[in-house]
């Protein structure tokens, strides 16, 4: 069933666990997070960001991801993820996407703060939720830069809350996007007192490569959305690759499910580590 982002957002801080929110960059993908979430009856959240239009149209990708939540057995938010324009916030928006990001992270604060409340004033027409960034994740959503990790302000965090009311906020904690060149060292210090002086909802992008304890450690520190790609993608091509290597790919169908079955067992494992699982009672 498709629902808002902030509502689960809402049931995560509730049940002290975090909410997977798995990018996905076509049908094979979808299907098999969705398959992940079903079978632990699990609530998630299907992305995709703006970086990634090129190889996956919006108009093309995005109804698809609105109808597989619709038909979802359980809750699912479609998100648009750091969108850059509001023309693009506003197609996944009409689309019937129940949240979106801006991120103005590259923006002075004054800046990200005022384009962050025109995108929530044109999300609120369409009921839908709207995440923000502030500091800088490291790398990019595509890898194509290697953008260095500033980590957030806790007392920009503060009067970025309550200056917009933002639904969800994501922060920069010496976590960045793609495939870390060496072991992650999350600033936990900055996460806890962020977490002691906002109410907001925290997120965590640059999921890939972080340790399950410090995933734990997160979730029980006031972030309640992960962000999922590198990984997912890694695993959709290597299982692929695996199932050439070992001759179980005998035409295109067979290609399909090894994509389907990459993406399952990605999303199944971080299901299970964000503790997602059997939170879905319906």
């Amino acid at each position: 069933m498709l629902v808002n982002m902030k509502t689960l957002l809402a049931d995560a801080e509730k049940g002290d666990y975090a909410v997977g929110s798995f990018s996905v960059a076509n049908m094979e993908m979808v299907l098999g997070v969705i398959k992940a979430a079903e079978e632990l009856n699990a609530p998630i959240i299907l992305q995709i960001a703006e970086v990634r239009l090129k190889q996956s149209p919006l108009g093309v990708i995005g109804p698809l991801m609105v109808a597989a939540a619709k038909g979802a057995k359980v809750p699912v938010a479609v998100h648009f993820d750091h969108g850059k324009t509001m023309e693009k916030i506003c197609e996944a928006l009409e689309l019937g996407f129940t949240s979106v990001m801006f991120d103005g992270s590259h923006l002075p604060l004054d800046e990200n703060i005022k384009m962050t409340e025109k995108v929530i004033a044109e999300a609120k027409k369409y009921g839908a939720a709207v995440e923000a960034e502030i500091g800088c994740v490291g790398g990019s959503e595509d890898g194509s830069e290697d953008i260095a990790i500033n980590c957030t302000n806790p007392d920009d965090a503060v009067r970025f809350e309550k200056e917009t009311g933002v639904d969800a906020l994501a922060i920069a904690i010496g976590n960045a996007h793609g495939n870390y060149k060496s072991t992650p060292h999350l600033r936990f210090d900055i996460l806890e007192t962020v977490d002691k002086l906002t109410k907001t909802p925290l997120v965590l992008h640059g999921g890939t490569g972080i340790t399950p304890d410090d995933f734990v450690r997160c979730s029980k520190t006031g972030i309640k959305k992960i962000n999922i790609a590198t990984a997912t993608f890694d695993k959709v091509e290597n299982t692929v690759r695996s199932c050439y290597n070992n001759n179980g790919i005998n035409g295109y169908y067979d290609l399909q499910a090894a994509e389907v079955e990459g993406a399952y067992e990605n999303a199944k494992t971080h299901i299970l580590i964000f503790g997602t699982d059997n939170k879905w009672k319906g």
